[in-house]
């Protein structure tokens, strides 16, 4: 009985020594980003060693997959089921762009941070393959009620992509936009087609 007892505390320790390493690695991806984030200022920022690291992340892969939950768990992306119920194209796209904005100003260090690191990161840009299904359901459901078919709906499409990145988000607020500005902008390109 006292050998499955230690069991247990021993899964428990090392479950909570794993959790304190994703967060230092979250902590870190956001602050700095995933390139710039060594597996010794993880190990520092989590309390523990390098090679306790390494035990429970023996892959880069592994610690990246790990952050990239943790992260998106955290902050969920915007829902664009709940645009769907607005029939107005114009109305939809502002009330997605708004959300969308919103998200991107809230997490901006971070998602500059991690974003950079990934045309320059296969694990980087694997994970975030894996989001841009989310990104591409937004997009189309913003598209939904736009009319138009051949060059206008590529125009549409290419409108509605360049809406919803980041960087283009993060230049123009560089440029001092508001969100509220940038919607109109944006709003303003789509009904422009």
């Amino acid at each position: 009985m006292a050998r499955k007892y230690e069991l247990k505390r021993r899964a428990i320790r090392q479950d909570a020594t794993r959790q304190k390493i994703v967060s230092a690695a979250v902590d870190l991806h956001c602050s700095v980003g995933p390139m710039r984030t060594s597996i010794l200022a993880i190990a520092e920022r989590a309390g523990v060693e390098r090679p306790t690291v390494y035990r429970h992340f023996p892959t880069l892969d592994a610690l990246h997959d790990a952050s990239a939950a943790r992260f998106r768990a955290a902050n969920p992306f915007p829902d664009p089921g709940l645009w769907s119920e607005i029939a107005d194209p114009e109305a939809r796209l502002r009330r997605g762009l708004s959300e969308i904005y919103e998200f991107f100003d809230r997490l901006a260090p971070a998602l500059w941070n991690i974003l950079r690191d990934i045309e320059d990161t296969p694990s980087l840009q694997r994970i975030w393959a894996e989001h841009a299904a989310d990104w591409d359901r937004m997009r189309e459901t913003l598209a939904v009620p736009f009319n138009g078919s051949g060059v206008r709906r590529e125009r549409l499409d290419a409108a509605l992509r360049h809406a919803v990145d980041f960087f283009a988000w993060r230049a123009s607020r560089r440029h001092g936009l508001s969100n509220d500005d940038i919607v109109d902008l944006m709003a303003g390109m789509v009904r422009g087609l």
